[in-house]
């Protein structure tokens, strides 16, 4: 089988192209670096022809609210009107849980919109919305931080690890299209500020974390249930000890 990963080279691409390599599939890492732009639509024709399945794992390099979904909006009309010229079959994205709950956030906002064109493309389609990477901890305590104090939201936090998504995402590419919606999590609930703090500690970083209603993360306002998955979910298998062995042996 002929797969395309858009976003091949990066964290979860990277990873989910390996595992279908392994499987004996013919994998198509694709990023600007190798000559396919989903913005410019360069080289899009030629990596689609005789794909069956195309994974779309690509991020903006901005994170500015109008850059951010004007990157979503047209790599989103590029690739998929790439794939249904050359009948591709099963369209699977990654995507964010709580994207639809947190609408003052920008990036969650663009993820919608990524969404929305999936659902009304006409493609057989599944949409795995994930929880924040474990990988992404101490990105989240350095944006957070306040002098010497991080400030957090002590509303509910599941990460995931980034080796549990690519798994699963591989996984759902194989499955029949839901054309729907598939939300995935770590297999650890805590509040925002305690995780965070585990991670601090463990990583010997002594800065203290305040609990904090009204801090906002990613721009966004964070209730206790925003950033979790609310129904069934698809929990990974790393857990936060477990990711946190790996990652400091593998540094």
């Amino acid at each position: 089988m002929k797969i395309v990963v858009i976003g091949g080279t990066g964290l979860i691409g990277s990873k989910t192209v390996a595992i279908l390599r392994q499987g004996g599939h013919e994998v198509v890492a694709a990023s600007p670096k190798s000559g396919i732009n989903t913005i410019t639509g360069e080289g899009l024709k030629e990596a689609m022809a005789g794909a069956q399945v195309v994974i779309d794992l690509a991020n903006s390099p901005s994170f500015e609210d109008k850059a951010v979904l004007e990157f979503f909006e047209t790599s989103g009309r590029n690739l998929l009107a790439a794939e249904a010229a050359a009948g591709v079959r099963h369209h699977v994205a990654l995507s964010i849980v709580g994207t639809d709950r947190t609408p003052d956030n920008g990036y969650f906002r663009a993820k919608v919109a990524q969404e929305k064109l999936i659902e009304a493309s006409g493609i057989p389609y599944t949409i795995i919305r994930a929880t924040q990477f474990l990988e992404f901890l101490g990105t989240i305590a350095a944006t957070s931080a306040d002098g010497n104090m991080i400030r957090l939201s002590p509303g509910l936090f599941q990460p995931i690890a980034a080796d549990d998504v690519a798994a699963i995402v591989a996984d759902v590419a194989f499955a029949a299209p839901r054309s729907g919606i598939v939300e995935i999590a770590g297999p650890e609930r805590a509040p925002f500020n305690e995780i965070i703090a585990r991670y601090l500690k463990a990583v010997g970083d002594p800065r203290e974390v305040v609990s904090d209603p009204e801090a906002r993360y990613w721009g966004g306002r964070v209730e206790e249930r925003s950033l979790v998955p609310l129904g069934e979910a698809r929990r990974g298998r790393i857990g936060f000890d477990e990711w946190l062995r790996r990652s400091q042996a593998g540094a």
